[in-house]
């Protein structure tokens, strides 16, 4: 009887060590963890701020490769204004179109929009819108007739004169220039140091 309590009691002894040595394990394994733990969690912080730094670069290098486009594109827009306007009445003439002095950056608001013309040509009843652009695309195109369908609403000193349309550019996205010649306007090309009409002599443009 003693002996196979001295038995029972030693068994229990060897379980209670057991036990006590794998709990010791697991308390040094959360610990291990809860260090592995913090020092991720460190590290993130810190690939975090080292991340923030170099979008905040990015950023900034980006804003100011866009503000050096933008003001590249001002400078060449008011080149081929200047390159336009320059020709603009000898053109029309010889196109048939009896203009006989130029404005230049006309500019209104509407419905608390900012509304711009770049150039006109104009005589007594006959007018010509021109809108220019260094590249022109389809979206451009779209953009100046929506601008030519509420022209006499915007500047209305010129609501009973005959108002025609046209783009003015130094080069064009693919079909842009045969998708302006369709919807009736006028094409400018900037050449060199001149501007020409580049129409078929036969088109007739469309009246606004």
């Amino acid at each position: 009887m003693r002996t196979t309590q001295k038995s029972e009691n030693t068994d229990f002894n060897k379980v209670w060590l057991m036990f006590q040595e794998t709990d010791k394990r697991f308390q040094e394994t959360d610990k291990q963890l809860k260090e592995t733990r913090a020092l991720l969690n460190e590290q993130l912080k810190e690939t975090r701020a080292i991340l923030d730094e170099k979008f905040k670069e990015t950023d900034k290098i980006v804003r100011n490769l866009t503000n050096k486009l933008k003001e590249s594109e001002l400078r060449w827009g008011k080149f081929v204004e200047a390159l336009v306007e320059g020709k603009l009445v000898e053109m029309l003439n010889e196109k048939g179109i009896p203009v006989n002095m130029t404005l230049q950056r006309i500019k209104r608001k509407y419905n608390d929009d900012d509304y711009e013309i770049d150039l006109i040509a104009k005589n007594g009843n006959e007018i010509v819108v021109v809108e220019v652009k260094t590249t022109l695309g389809i979206d451009d195109v779209n953009h100046f007739i929506d601008k030519l369908k509420i022209f006499k609403e915007v500047i209305s000193e010129f609501k009973d004169n005959v108002i025609f349309g046209a783009v003015a550019y130094i080069q064009q996205d693919s079909e842009a220039q045969k998708y302006a010649a369709k919807k009736g306007l006028l094409l400018i090309k900037a050449v060199g140091e001149s501007a020409k009409i580049e129409n078929r002599s036969n088109f007739k443009p469309k009246e606004w």
